[in-house]
């Protein structure tokens, strides 16, 4: 076990908890079943079976069942997940802000996002809180997808979430901050850059610079062709925002884009941006386990970024 994973068994197991228990148990469910299907239920049982043959007892609930093609966790069992996957990761936090406070620091504020979101969301409000938390080291944690954003929160390695923002996820808390119309980045000389917005009907036609296959904002494209019936255009090739702009830049391709705020920031850019109205724009914002439960620098953070892109009222 590793350090850290050992100061969290002990502080659980202060609480009458077993500390080990509920490692086994913040497992995925699926590892549940796959330490029980190895083992099988009349041989030597792994941890995980012994753990969750003693909650079931406990509870005096099922919480695995086994099927015709494994076992595979209940309602409940999903439930008991959920419940100990929050309480460890927490626990973790509580733990990585002692650590700090007894070495002296001023301690982190960890941020897991995409590749470009520093750019387009965060510099300003970057410089503003190196001015007023001095002391505070900001941590970047770079993902390939919201998914992956999700899994460091939950699993206590990052503090907050920038990410385009879906359905509600058990034991995740979104606060959206910015919603973003989608745009159709052309080359200057491109036919379509003297068009004031693109119809949906144009899109079957562009020659598509794609979003990468796990990332949100192509799951809610091509929902949205799907909605407005076009057929969704054969890629030309595959890139992230940033550099789906660089190749729009180079003739490559059309990239449909959300209206990011540094999109074509300077003046002598050769590249234009055409509205497309019909799709729906996308929510981006933060993603935390609770919002009560972090620590002020990170609390501070999030709130810098969010009043960044507030309207002013008039």
């Amino acid at each position: 076990m590793a350090p850290r994973d050992c100061r969290t068994a002990r502080a659980v197991g202060s609480l009458g908890v077993p500390g080990t228990g509920c490692r086994q148990v913040a497992r995925s469910p699926h590892q549940w079943a796959s330490g029980i299907n190895r083992r099988g239920w009349g041989s030597p049982q792994s941890a995980v079976s012994q753990h969750v043959r003693r909650l079931e007892r406990e509870t005096g609930l099922t919480l695995i069942e086994r099927r015709s093609r494994g076992v595979v966790p209940t309602p409940a069992g999903h439930i008991l997940h959920q419940a100990a996957l929050g309480g460890i990761a927490s626990l973790d936090a509580a733990l990585h802000r002692l650590g700090e406070l007894r070495d002296g620091h001023g301690g982190s504020v960890r941020i897991t996002t995409g590749g470009v979101t520093v750019r387009h969301f965060m510099a300003d409000a970057i410089t503003a809180f190196r001015d007023s938390h001095p002391d505070v080291t900001l941590a970047f944690q770079s993902a390939q997808s919201a998914r992956r954003c999700l899994e460091l929160v939950e699993s206590g390695r990052a503090d907050l979430a920038w990410i385009t923002l879906g359905a509600p996820r058990s034991g995740i808390q979104q606060r959206p901050v910015l919603g973003l119309p989608w745009v159709l980045v052309v080359h200057a000389d491109d036919p379509l850059a003297g068009r004031e917005a693109i119809l949906p009907g144009d899109l079957a036609a562009i020659r598509y610079i794609a979003h990468p296959e796990n990332s949100a904002s192509r799951r809610r494209l091509e929902e949205d062709f799907v909605r407005l019936g076009v057929d969704a255009p054969a890629p030309v090739c595959v890139a992230d925002w940033d550099t789906a702009v660089l190749l729009a830049e180079l003739r490559a391709g059309h990239a449909v884009l959300p209206g990011l705020p540094r999109l074509t920031s300077t003046p002598d850019t050769p590249l234009r941006t055409i509205p497309i109205p019909g799709l729906t724009p996308i929510a981006v914002g933060w993603a935390v386990r609770q919002w009560e439960g972090l620590s002020p620098p990170a609390a501070a953070f999030a709130h810098l970024v969010a009043a960044q892109w507030e309207t002013p009222t008039t």
